[in-house]
């Protein structure tokens, strides 16, 4: 016996009405039935309000519309009218802040997306945008509902015009928990963040099947848009897990470092790392050496609160580092480059990760620190025909138009336009810092040398010996640590080990940095 058949046909008073209404209530929040319980579990996947729980804090979850039912005809759809129609949306905290969420339910129309599913996610993001509180979406939906023809496709913009308009207004993070192909993956990309999970989370614009249709090519979900492939290689994802339960649990740990909107600044938290704390192994992890590499993570954990720190896009472009910390309880935004990978060097993806980390920080009142150890843009043929000049633009244009507070510390090399770009002070960071092992110059001194002093080294009767004492004059000349600094291009040369403690100070003083940008419509950055 169902719930529908135990509930009375023709309640005659308020407690018959109260009780029809709390079975309503529990046939929605069981679902369709046990049998699509178990399937959606025998797969590895939670159901709607189990991911919810995770997400929000324990019985905040307001939700909205929950008897909601399509209307559509034909098909058979009018002998299957389930409430919710396949997607759970509502409200609650996360870490006591209020947090707006919609979670497509598989165990109905395989999540699907229908006119009244749509209808219903267009009034919590505009919940969202209203309230100026972060939006949060649990994907795992089988695209448009075919029965329902352009109404469902109409549903889908909608979403996207939404997405857009809360764009750096509200923080949008996109949880993708099982299939989400065509348009439907559009919403994600238009979102701050995009986090997967491994082998049960897929995002492509056309499936394998049609791929081997147009083009021959044969391959697996996973292998064309699963959690690895757009972690690694294509960079949709920010984030990959193993399971469920971590993702989630990291979705409330970025949460946690975010505002709740652009007018509000990231929360503030007690720490217990003395803002003093000097890092003298620093000194060590750092080569004078500017040929040999070194880890910039290692680095980065000794300057942050008690060495904790969320990578974005951790395994895509690693020759650049992205995350998000604290310092002294203040969150904030660290660009740093990886010598450990290509030396570094900036390329067509690492510029599209850093701007896009950069844009993101300024849109929600997060400083920037950048840590420079560049030897400048990656040569070859593939680069610039691929367009290393507009993406090197890209990360150029988000420096600077950002107006939050923007650090620089140069730990060694600093060449070219790469240094330039990397938030040098010519183009408006507030304050920057070198080490004593910084090296900042057109190009490096053996390449510098050889251009400058070509004829001389050509006519010498030992070029080699002409060449390394040509050498190491241009390095006494134009890079001995504290050239930037005696012409103001550096505003300070310090200590490693005093690094922590002259970020912190710097940030406090720049708290109550205001910056006007002129009036325009929006600018027009390059593509």
């Amino acid at each position: 016996m169902t719930v529908v058949d135990q509930i009375p046909s023709e309640p005659t008073d308020a407690r018959g009405r109260v009780a029809e209404l709390h079975a309503l209530r529990e046939q929605a929040r069981r679902g369709p039935s046990d049998r699509a319980t178990e399937a959606q579990h025998a797969k590895g996947k939670l159901t709607a309000r189990e991911r919810i729980e995770l997400l929000l804090d324990p019985g905040s979850f307001n939700e909205v519309e929950q008897l909601r039912r399509h209307r559509a005809q034909g098909f058979g759809l009018e002998a299957r009218k389930p409430y919710t129609d396949g997607v759970v949306t509502g409200w609650g905290t996360v870490e006591g802040r209020t947090v707006f969420v919609y979670a497509h339910d598989f165990r109905i129309f395989g999540g699907a997306l229908g006119e009244a599913h749509a209808t219903k996610i267009h009034k919590i993001m505009d919940m969202a945008i209203a309230a100026g509180a972060p939006l949060v979406s649990l994907n795992d939906g089988a695209g448009a509902r075919i029965q329902e023809g352009v109404s469902a496709l109409a549903g889908y913009g909608g979403i996207f015009q939404r997405n857009t308009r809360a764009s750096g207004v509200i923080p949008q993070i996109s949880v993708m928990l099982g299939p989400c192909a065509g348009g439907a993956a559009y919403s994600p990309a238009l979102t701050d963040f995009v986090f997967m999970v491994r082998e049960t989370s897929q995002m492509f614009i056309t499936g394998p099947d049609v791929v081997k249709a147009v083009t021959g090519e044969e391959i697996t979900q996973n292998g064309l848009g699963g959690a690895d492939v757009h972690a690694e290689t294509s960079g949709v994802a920010h984030f990959a897990y193993d399971d469920e339960e971590t993702c989630i649990a990291e979705v409330r740990y970025l949460l946690s470092m975010l505002p709740q909107n652009n007018r509000e600044n990231p929360p503030t938290v007690a720490s217990e790392d003395p803002a003093d704390r000097r890092s003298e192994v620093l000194l060590d992890l750092v080569p004078a050496d500017g040929n040999r590499p070194y880890d910039m993570h290692k680095v980065i954990e000794e300057l942050v609160d008690e060495g904790d720190y969320l990578e974005i896009h951790e395994r895509w472009a690693r020759n650049i580092i992205c995350a998000l910390a604290r310092l002294d309880g203040q969150v904030v935004g660290i660009v740093a480059n990886q010598p450990q990978t290509l030396a570094g060097v900036l390329d067509i993806e690492a510029s599209e990760k850093a701007a896009r980390f950069v844009q993101m920080c300024d849109a929600f009142n997060i400083p920037i620190i950048t840590l420079l150890d560049v030897p400048g843009f990656l040569p070859g043929v593939d680069q610039e025909h691929g367009g290393i000049i507009r993406h090197g633009a890209k990360l150029l244009y988000a420096y600077c138009n950002a107006t939050v507070p923007r650090i620089s510390l140069i730990l060694r090399k600093a060449y070219g336009g790469a240094y330039i770009v990397m938030d040098s002070q010519s183009i408006g960071a507030d304050l920057t810092y070198a080490w004593p092992t910084n090296e900042i110059a057109v190009m490096g001194a053996e390449g510098a040398a050889n251009v400058i002093f070509r004829k001389q080294i050509a006519e010498a009767e030992d070029p080699e010996a002409m060449r390394t004492r040509m050498v190491k004059e241009y390095k006494a000349e134009l890079m001995h640590p504290y050239y930037a600094a005696e012409r103001g291009l550096v505003d300070d040369v310090i200590d490693p080990a005093e690094t922590r403690e002259v970020l912190i100070k710097s940030l406090a003083m720049l708290r109550t940095k205001h910056a006007d940008l002129p009036s325009r419509k929006h600018g027009n950055p390059p593509q």
